[in-house]
């Protein structure tokens, strides 16, 4: 039985991630008492006992709490260790065996961002295998849930009329704090043009990469682009990469941001035209967005089957 301790299970991901733990038989969920959440001797006393910590605190409280008991095992949900040195960043899809093995026997990983894990994941085999420059300047749009802005935008957007929400940009100040985890794990050489917006859905995202064909390397159209991709993630168990064109993604020539829902899957999709290449990514925001990518994290640290407890 492994013993795991949620630092922050009332929030948002904390909640996701127990919810999704708690009626395994292999896993022992330490719950701190209310009144002790804040006491850092009590949560010492939760980290040193559990074989894994899960963080799921803003960042600079994540950064506390990774400095209070340094023997820890510890997988931080938040943003704060993800492009640091001495912490393993936690998408097993990004090399493989290799991305795993570091996982298993890493001391301290760093959940990845939502926005990041569509992007990354459909931009990463682009760069390695030479159809996509890491000097060529690239554009993301992408479209969350409202789930993913926490309690306080959960309580905004349900007690709002839908008509004034629909969708809304933000990060218009173009320095999102996602950008440094995109450029560093694509191997990008420029910070990507990030324009992220919410919807008035509580869940689901769609992350999406606008391409002209001339700007892919060698003359690579297209398919080669989508061969790329089914390349890479052949045999995840939870990356599905559509035939080109993605037509049975489609509702009426719309693509929804939901259907992945509950799920920890991420679909990759290629679409194209005469002059350009659109690459999209649709996920649960919550699933291999947040709390699912940490079960699977959390699975590979435990030296647990990767996918137990999970759905693709």
């Amino acid at each position: 039985m492994h013993k795991v301790f949620i630092d922050g299970q009332a929030g948002t991901t904390g909640l996701e991630i127990a919810g999704r733990i708690k009626s395994r038989g292999d896993i022992e969920l330490l719950e701190i008492p209310e009144a002790e959440r804040k006491e850092p001797a009590s949560r010492r006393a939760y980290f040193e006992a559990a074989d894994l910590t899960v963080l799921c605190l803003p960042d600079e409280a994540a950064r506390e709490a990774a400095a209070l008991a340094p023997s820890a095992r510890i997988l931080d949900a938040s943003t704060a260790h993800r492009t640091a040195e001495d912490w393993v960043y936690g998408l097993p899809e990004l090399e493989g065996e290799t991305t795993r093995d570091a996982i298993r026997k890493a001391q301290r990983v760093s959940n990845p961002g939502c926005y990041p894990t569509g992007f990354i994941l459909l931009v990463r085999p682009l760069i390695d295998a030479g159809i996509v420059s890491p000097e060529l300047p690239l554009r993301v749009n992408a479209v969350s849930g409202y789930s993913g802005g926490g309690k306080a935008m959960i309580a905004d957007y349900s007690a709002r009329d839908e008509a004034d929400l629909r969708v809304r940009p933000y990060g218009l100040n173009l320095s999102h704090k996602h950008v440094p985890e995109m450029r560093r794990y694509t191997g990008t050489r420029r910070a990507p043009l990030f324009q992220p917006m919410v919807g008035h859905f509580f869940k689901g995202m769609l992350t999406q990469v606008p391409l002209f064909l001339d700007e892919l390397e060698n003359g690579a159209s297209a398919s080669d682009v989508c061969e790329a991709l089914t390349g890479r993630y052949a045999g995840e168990p939870f990356v599905r990469v559509l035939p080109l064109g993605a037509e049975c993604a489609q509702d009426t020539g719309f693509l929804g941001a939901t259907a992945c829902n509950d799920t920890n899957r991420i679909e990759l999709m290629v679409f194209t035209g005469p002059e350009h290449v659109l690459l999209s990514a649709r996920y649960d925001n919550l699933g291999k967005g947040a709390a699912g990518a940490a079960v699977q994290n959390m699975n590979l640290m435990l030296g647990v089957e990767e996918t137990t407890g999970l759905t693709a």
